[in-house]
C-alpha cells in the first residue's frame, strides 16, 4: 500500500494497525518504508513499532535457516585433499566448524564466540523446535525467546525437548523474554527432575568467587553459588543494611557497605553484640508432594525462579525454618485468600500477594515483589473504605516504585485485574492493551 505524504494520519494509523495483526512476509515488508513516524499519530507509532519488531523476527527466522544450513554442512565429510583437481575450496573450508564460525563472524561482524552460539542455536531450532521457529517467523516471539528455548532444552533428549516446547508454545507470544526463561526452566525441571538435580550438583562443584575490575576505580565482587544460599545471603545483607538507619546513604549504598562489613568487620569483632542482623527470610513455594519426597518436581524460589526438589528440601528442613500453608485454586493454580477493609495490608496479606505474584505486576518488569509497593488495583477510599477497593489479595498487586508512580500519576495508564484468573490488563495512553499473567503453581 504505497502512501503519499498527503494521506490522512487516520488512514496510515489504520494501515499500521492492520499490519500489526498480519504475519510478516515479503509483501508486508515492502510496506515498511511507508510507516513514517512523522505521518503517524502516537497510537499509530506504537503499532508501527510492533510491525517492525514482527518483521525483525521474520528476518531473524530466515537468518536462522541460513545458519542452520551452514551448521549442517559442517557435519559433512572430513576435509579432503585440497590439492586435488576440481575440489570446491569453499565447501572444503566451510565444512570445518572452526572455519565456518570464523566466516560467519566476519560476515556478521560478530565475535567468534557469538557466531558459534548463533550457529548452534540455529541447528537446535531447526532440528528440535519447529513450532518455536514458526512463531519467530510469524513475528509472534523475539529471537531472544527462541534462543532461550533452544539453549535451555539443549540438555534434554529430543522427544523431551519437544514436550517442553508443546507445553509453552501457546503462551510464549504473550510473554516477555524473562517470563519465557522462567517458564522454560520450570518445565525443564518438571520433565527431567533427575537431570536437573544432576546438573545442579555439577554446578555446585563449580562454585567460585568472582572479582572484576570496573571503570573509575571500582570493582565487581561476588560469587557463583547455589541459589538458595544466595537468597539467604541477600536477606542477611538486606537486614543488616536496614540496620544502618537513616544516615543519608541510599539503600543500594547501604547494601554494598553491609556486604563489606559482614565479610571484613567480623575479624575485628565489630559485629559482636550489634544486634543489627535480623533472621533471614527466604520464600520458597513448593507442592506438598514434592516437599515430602513423593514427587521430584520443581519448587519456586522467590526472586530467582524454579529450583530443584533437592534445593527446596534443603531450605524446608533447615533448622529454624517456618512453614506457612498457602491454598491454591485447583482450576487456575493461583493462590487464594482474603483480608479486611484497612488501607495497609496485614502481614499475612502482604506475604500472600508477594508469594502469589513474585514480581512487579507491570508487563515485562522483573523486579521481585518483595521490593515492590503493594498497590490497590481499584483505589482505596480513605473516607469511605466500604465504597472503595478493598485491601484483599484479589485487589492488590505488587508494583515497583517506577510503575506504581506510572499508574498513580501518569494520565492514561489504567489497569484491571481478573480476580479469578489473576490476569492484569494494562491500558496505555495510546489505547493499546498489555497483559501480565502471574506465575501458577501447577503446569
Amino acid at each position: 500500500m504505497p502512501v503519499s505524504t498527503g494521506v490522512a494520519a487516520e488512514s496510515l494509523d489504520a494501515w499500521a494497525a492492520l499490519l500489526r495483526e498480519q504475519a510478516p512476509c515479503g509483501e508486508t515488508a515492502a510496506s515498511l518504508d511507508d510507516l513514517k513516524g512523522e505521518w503517524l499519530s502516537p497510537r499509530g507509532r506504537i503499532d508501527a513499532l510492533a510491525v517492525v519488531e514482527r518483521h525483525l523476527g521474520w528476518l531473524q527466522a530466515k537468518q536462522v535457516e541460513l545458519l542452520a544450513f551452514i551448521s549442517d554442512h559442517t557435519e559433512g565429510p572430513e576435509r579432503s585433499d585440497v590439492t586435488a583437481v576440481g575440489v570446491d575450496m569453499d565447501a572444503v573450508f566451510l565444512g570445518e566448524w572452526d572455519c565456518a564460525v570464523e566466516e560467519v563472524a566476519c560476515a556478521l561482524k560478530l565475535a567468534n564466540s557469538t557466531a558459534a552460539q548463533r550457529l548452534e542455536t540455529a541447528r537446535l531450532l531447526t532440528g528440535r523446535h519447529p513450532a518455536t521457529l514458526g512463531l519467530l517467523a510469524d513475528g509472534e516471539i523475539s529471537y531472544q525467546q527462541a534462543r532461550i528455548v533452544a539453549e535451555q532444552c539443549a540438555v534434554l533428549a529430543v522427544e523431551v525437548a519437544g514436550e517442553v516446547e508443546r507445553a509453552l508454545v501457546e503462551r510464549m507470544p504473550q510473554q516477555a523474554a524473562g517470563q519465557t526463561r522462567a517458564a522454560v526452566r520450570r518445565q525443564v525441571h518438571r520433565v527431567d527432575p533427575e537431570g536437573a538435580e544432576a546438573r545442579h550438583q555439577e554446578r555446585v562443584r563449580e562454585r567460585k568467587l568472582l572479582s572484576y575490575p570496573q571503570e573509575d576505580g571500582m570493582a565487581l565482587f561476588g560469587a557463583v553459588l547455589p541459589a538458595q544460599r544466595a537468597a539467604v545471603m541477600e536477606q542477611v545483607v538486606e537486614a543488616y543494611a536496614v540496620g544502618y538507619g537513616d544516615d543519608g546513604r541510599t539503600l543500594d549504598q547501604k547494601r554494598a557497605d553491609a556486604l563489606y562489613d559482614l565479610v571484613v568487620e567480623p575479624r575485628t569483632g565489630a559485629l559482636e553484640g550489634s544486634g543489627r542482623v535480623a533472621a533471614a527470610v527466604v520464600h520458597v513455594t513448593v507442592p506438598l508432594d514434592v516437599l515430602m519426597g513423593v514427587d521430584d518436581g520443581p519448587g519456586e524460589l522467590k526472586g530467582y525462579g524454579p529450583v530443584t526438589a533437592g534445593q527446596v528440601r534443603e531450605i524446608a528442613f533447615a533448622a529454624g525454618t517456618v512453614w506457612r500453608r498457602l491454598l491454591v485454586q485447583p482450576a487456575s493454580g493461583l493462590l487464594v485468600k482474603t483480608d479486611p477493609l484497612t488501607y495497609k495490608p496485614t502481614a499475612e496479606t502482604a506475604r500472600h500477594v508477594v508469594a502469589r505474584d513474585q514480581y512487579c505486576a507491570f508487563p515485562s518488569c522483573r523486579m521481585p515483589a518483595s521490593r515492590c509497593d503493594l498497590d490497590h488495583v481499584r483505589a482505596f477510599d480513605h473516607a469511605r473504605p466500604e465504597r472503595g477497593g478493598p485491601t484483599t489479595p484479589e485487589n492488590l498487586q505488587p508494583l515497583c516504585r517506577r510503575h506504581h508512580r506510572l499508574k498513580t500519576h501518569h494520565p492514561g495508564w489504567r489497569v484491571a485485574r481478573d480476580a479469578h484468573a489473576g490476569v492484569a490488563v494494562w491500558t496505555a495512553p495510546t489505547g493499546h492493551t498489555y497483559i501480565n499473567t502471574p506465575p501458577v503453581y501447577r503446569e
